[in-house]
């Protein structure tokens, strides 16, 4: 297998590990991206020092070690877990220790088979695209560091992340709601770095599945999708609430920064879903105010959602770090993604599924819901039904997927699935508005020969039928 070279995508570098991703090529990367966060962040922090962390994937914490050996080598101080933790939380301590930022070793949410680094700036949340670009330019010519190392030391990113998360939230209500059995919360961990996390923020009232280390991620990949967390469903089968009890099931990638959850009734509900009632549970129970972000694959009706409660908006590429990026300079309420990372105001500019799993609990204790029936409220309020889905859909090689981008760009689709195309926007992929309302997203991976393919229409047979479509045509290339 030819070595790829070393690419940040939306969200860090992922590479095959023992293939692209080695310990020879962290010892290299770590170092310049810990350079490149102290020329950009140091004077600010008056700080050389970089958090290291890392999920539950095979081989992670020697190659954290690796990471941590490098930097400190190249005369940076190191503080480096002692144990795995959520990415965000990692973020968190970056920017509550005024450190330079954390290297964190993570592949989020795909397969086994991959390992990778994200970079998190002194602020807490991804540094952008001006950072990493940064750092791929001196890979070629690694720059000179200090002879004289830095110094290590270890720590425990649990218990500060816990307190803050707890912080946030009406947490007494939220346990009282548990021991009383009025919510029942299970949570599929899938394998990675949430493990322990509710138990630790609610107590032993939480049903964690999925807990144990393992590198094959039960022969999927840590993703919160469908297909991916067939016993969650069969828990929450099984599960006979209390009358007028409500049970919820959640779902964390690897890292932890992603969520979705699933209903007592066994209905997916992903942050399509979880964004509106994550909203309106804020602005109006919670009294929050700021601006709506949201990417360009997010539901329509978050837009109906924002006027509803007099909110503004604003639409972001595809990747959290421009969520981030306007975190910064404007007061946010919630900015969302499809693909379950969602933030939040009262927080760092980062994406946190525990977080969010706590807002959500909260939301159903004190509006006595569960998610789906505010879901259903808010459509019905704002006069708009939707269903939505995505899938993925590998690509024999890196060649293919130029072909498919040649394609679009020099032939571009005048009809799909039977209906006109009405508009494209191409401010990340190809989104297509037909003439019946819905959307297509034909998107790339940045990390793997991947195509994504989204869409949003009235029922569920019009989305099904649009990307069987889509599947169809690429299959063609």
């Amino acid at each position: 297998m030819m070595t790829q070279p070393i690419k940040f995508g939306t969200d860090g570098w992922r590479g095959v590990i023992a293939s692209d991703f080695t310990f020879e090529r962290v010892a290299l990367v770590a170092p310049i991206a810990a350079q490149v966060i102290y020329q950009t962040y140091g004077e600010s922090t008056g700080s050389r020092t970089v958090i290291v962390g890392y999920d539950r994937r095979f081989l992670a914490e020697e190659f954290a070690r690796c990471a941590a050996v490098a930097i400190q080598t190249a005369g940076f101080d190191v503080k480096l877990s002692e144990t795995f933790a959520p990415t965000p939380a990692f973020s968190l301590i970056a920017y509550q220790q005024q450190a330079l930022g954390a290297i964190v070793l993570t592949a989020s949410h795909n397969p086994g088979k991959y390992l990778g680094l994200k970079v998190k700036g002194a602020f807490g949340g991804s540094v952008g695209p001006e950072i990493t670009q940064q750092i791929e330019a001196l890979l070629t010519e690694p720059p000179t560091f200090e002879t004289t190392p830095g110094t290590l030391e270890h720590f425990n990113p649990w218990p500060s992340y816990c307190e803050t998360l707890r912080s946030k939230v009406d947490i007494g209500g939220i346990q009282e709601a548990l021991n009383q059995g009025k919510v029942t919360v299970f949570a599929d961990v899938m394998h990675g770095a949430a493990t322990g996390g509710l138990t630790q923020l609610l107590g032993d009232k939480v049903h964690e599945i999925n807990t144990n280390r393992d590198p094959y991620f039960g022969g999927g990949a840590p993703e919160p999708l469908p297909r991916y967390i067939p016993e969650l469903f069969e828990e929450l089968q099984a599960f006979q609430a209390a009358d007028g009890g409500l049970a919820i099931g959640f779902v964390f990638d690897g890292d932890s920064d992603r969520i979705a959850a699933v209903d007592q009734n066994g209905n997916f509900l992903s942050s399509q879903i979880l964004i509106p009632v994550l909203i309106e549970h804020l602005s109006t129970r919670r009294g929050f105010t700021g601006e709506i972000v949201k990417t360009v694959s997010g539901s329509d009706l978050i837009p109906r959602i924002a006027k509803l409660f007099n909110l503004s908006l604003y639409e972001t590429p595809i990747g959290y770090k421009y969520i981030a990026d306007r975190m910064l300079t404007t007061e946010v309420l919630v900015g969302g993604e499809e693909s379950g990372g969602v933030g939040y105001g009262t927080h760092i500019p980062e994406r946190d599924a525990l977080l969010s799993a706590l807002y959500v609990l909260e939301a159903m204790v004190q509006s006595g819901e569960d998610p789906t029936q505010t879901y259903q409220r808010l459509q019905q309020q704002t006069g708009f039904d939707s269903a939505y889905d995505r899938i993925d859909l590998p690509l024999a090689s890196m060649d293919v997927r130029s072909r498919l981008v040649e394609q679009l760009d020099t032939q571009p689709l005048q009809e799909i699935a039977g209906q006109a195309v009405v508009d494209c926007l191409a401010v990340d992929g190809y989104k297509y508005r037909l003439a019946d309302g819905r959307w297509l997203l034909i998107r790339f991976s940045g990390t793997e020969p991947v195509l994504r393919l989204y869409c949003e229409a009235l029922t569920l047979d019009q989305v099904q039928e649009t990307l069987n479509w889509a599947k169809n045509w690429a299959n063609q290339f």
